[in-house]
């Protein structure tokens, strides 16, 4: 029972850093109908800065600099790439962000080495014992900060005037449009937020509790892994990439085991399309799309 436990609590703690990637992914998706595959890249991004920078900043300055530093790639990538092309079909952007994705990957492992740095200095390998339950205090950590910083968009995205202008693009483009709303200014801010929790999410990603390596590609393997977290939940609802990502991170945890370390990365998409054949539209999601 105690191991049960503790495989939920960890995989609730991964959960929550699948959901913050879902939701980067959903977010741009309400607002462009485009599938972000540039993700990864902003969190390996984010990861490079505060490595580069944590000798001289420390630790703090360097994430902190590090989250901001992958929100404005993700501003500066719409801005100077997808902005620029907004009559293209949703399906050309998506082909886009795959080219920039490489490019950017490829730079940042190039820079990197042979060198695997853990950024998570602040809570990495230091476990918990609760009741003869060892917990990690990455995944602790990163399930309080996920709670906080969701709740804060939920209430951003019910109760604020981008929450309110970002809902009613989602709904009708041109009659938002029509009725005054500047779409470049709900899409950019789409993409800096997407941005910024990729980059909080990476200071767990790399960290010997979540995956075992430091910063590589592996770290970018792991975002895109939040993918079929996003489709699970449905690509329209925010809602659901929460889900979507506590799902992931506990059937992640589980299978692996429980069954196989191997095994626990396909069954991660044994249940996404499992959902899909059920709910083609997700959990929760209120459209269909046929967009790539």
């Amino acid at each position: 029972m105690n191991t049960f436990l503790q495989l939920t609590v960890n995989g609730l703690g991964k959960g929550a850093v699948f959901a913050l990637l879902a939701l980067g992914f959903v977010i741009i998706f309400k607002a462009t109908e485009v599938i972000n595959f540039a993700h990864g890249s902003l969190v390996l991004f984010g990861g490079y800065i505060v490595v580069a920078t944590r000798e001289s900043l420390g630790w703090a300055g360097a994430a902190v600099l590090g989250v901001v530093s992958a929100g404005l790639l993700a501003l500066a990538v719409e801005r100077l790439l997808l902005s620029r092309s907004r009559l293209a079909d949703p399906n050309s952007l998506a082909l886009l962000t795959i080219g920039v994705d490489v490019i950017i990957t490829e730079e940042i492992v190039r820079r990197l080495g042979v060198s695997l740095p853990f950024i998570g200095d602040a809570w990495d390998a230091q476990p918990v014992q609760v009741g003869g339950i060892t917990l990690f205090r990455t995944h602790l950590v990163a399930l309080v900060v996920a709670t906080v910083l969701i709740t804060a968009f939920y209430l951003a995205f019910r109760h604020s005037n981008w929450g309110v202008a970002m809902r009613a693009q989602a709904e009708n483009r041109e009659a938002a449009a029509l009725m005054g709303i500047r779409s470049s200014r709900v899409t950019a801010t789409a993409w800096l937020v997407a941005g910024l929790l990729a980059g909080v999410a990476v200071l767990f990603i790399a960290t010997q509790d979540f995956s075992g390596a430091g910063l590589s590609r592996g770290t970018h393997s792991i975002a895109l892994a939040a993918f079929p977290a996003a489709i699970l939940g449905g690509l329209d609802s925010t809602a659901g990439a929460v889900v979507g990502g506590m799902v992931v991170g506990l059937v992640e945890a589980l299978s692996a085991h429980y069954v196989s370390f191997d095994f626990s990365k396909s069954a991660v998409f044994l249940v996404m399309l499992v959902v899909l054949v059920v709910r083609p539209s997700g959990l929760f999601g209120t459209r269909e799309s046929t967009r790539v």
